[in-house]
């Protein structure tokens, strides 16, 4: 909804200006004094123009709170209707808003957030709109530079119009009697018209003036937050934790922890396998040259006892791999908690942060409106 507030000031000065033609005898006929009437009208031409400028910085950021209204309103349909985030399709977009301004900002924004995102599609860093789309940039739209500096100018030119009008009439007043001052009343009064009516409309309009100005820029803040925070909540990409090398890094170690652990199995498999089909092989020959040979059966004997033995000692070290593996792999895994715990630390370091430049944005928004206020 557009704040059509200033339009006051355009009533109110087509009325004064009037008002100043009706007492100086413009619609009757009977002009009193054409120098009162010639500063009058020069000094509100001079407000008129400082009006007209003010008013095309007005009209401007109308239309800029507008398009953010718009553009806020779509986006709470759209989302109300998929219920998912619209960064996907908001990423690309063009013509966002009904606004060219706003249009070349969000574009800015855009090609920020595309040159932190990475080939998987996910935003590593997190960059924040309020560096694009801020109050500076309502402030410009809204000729802040220029207006700011018409309230003063009102009265400046109020208190010129007093002192040029009590100059007039001190200029036109002379005399050492009561007879001769009494014949020079008349300009001396006509040259304090001058200055009560140039103070009255200057301190009256800027008055009315700092009033609309001071409610068109709240409404304008109020409108862009108002933006701002349904953008965050609705289509504003969310950054990723963790980056590519480290999640590459922590899956290959997933796939190597596995891999050993497979190996390990295998390995002592096959070493239980082996140790008792050597037992077996021994018994049979054992059983097989008990009936055949006496002679040379301890010989043989102690040889394939000496076989079991060593057979029985590379079980045992493959037992020590397999211990040496599993350390291996807790070793892997304390790894991965450290890591997790160290991207839990940044997390919250990130909200400390971005709380921190919430905090501050505040404090120089409290600013700003001290500021504007004195």
């Amino acid at each position: 909804m557009k704040n059509k507030l200033y339009y006051i000031l355009v009533v109110l000065y087509f009325l004064m200006f009037g008002f100043i033609l009706y007492i100086n005898g413009v619609f009757t006929g009977k002009i009193g004094s054409l120098d009162n009437l010639l500063i009058n009208v020069g000094f509100l031409v001079i407000i008129g123009i400082l009006f007209l400028i003010s008013f095309t910085g007005f009209a401007r950021l109308n239309r800029m709170t507008g398009a953010l209204m718009i553009a806020e309103e779509a986006m709470r349909d759209q989302y109300q209707e998929t219920r998912q985030n619209l960064w996907q399709e908001y990423r690309k977009k063009k013509d966002l808003f009904p606004d060219a301004l706003l249009n070349e900002q969000f574009a800015k924004y855009q090609k920020r957030i595309q040159a932190h995102t990475n080939t998987k599609g996910q935003v590593t860093e997190a960059c924040p709109i309020e560096e694009y789309i801020n109050e500076d940039l309502l402030d410009r739209a809204g000729k802040t530079y220029f207006n700011s500096a018409v309230s003063g100018t009102l009265t400046g030119l109020g208190i010129l119009g007093t002192f040029l009008g009590l100059t007039m009439g001190m200029s036109s007043f002379s005399g050492n009697d009561i007879f001769t001052i009494s014949d020079n009343i008349a300009p001396l009064l006509e040259g304090m018209k001058v200055a009560f009516h140039t103070s009255v409309y200057g301190i009256f309009f800027s008055l009315v003036f700092t009033f609309v100005y001071r409610s068109l820029m709240s409404d304008a803040y109020e409108k862009l937050q108002s933006f701002l925070s349904s953008f965050h909540e609705y289509a504003a990409p969310t950054v990723s934790n963790m980056d590519e090398n480290t999640g590459a890094m922590l899956i290959y170690q997933a796939n190597m922890a596995n891999s050993l652990k497979n190996i390990m199995e295998l390995m002592r498999g096959n070493a239980m396998e082996q140790t008792k089909s050597m037992d077996r092989i021994v018994q049979r020959f054992m059983d097989r040259m008990s009936d055949s040979m006496s002679a040379d059966f301890d010989k043989i004997g102690k040889s394939l006892k000496e076989a079991c033995e060593i057979q029985v000692a590379y079980a045992r070290n493959f037992q020590r791999l397999e211990e040496s593996t599993r350390l291996l792999l807790e070793s892997s895994r304390m790894m991965n908690d450290t890591m997790n715990l160290a991207l839990e630390r940044q997390r919250e370091a990130e909200e400390k942060m971005s709380k921190t430049c919430d905090d501050l944005s505040n404090e120089l928004y409290t600013f700003q409106k001290m500021r504007d206020l004195l």
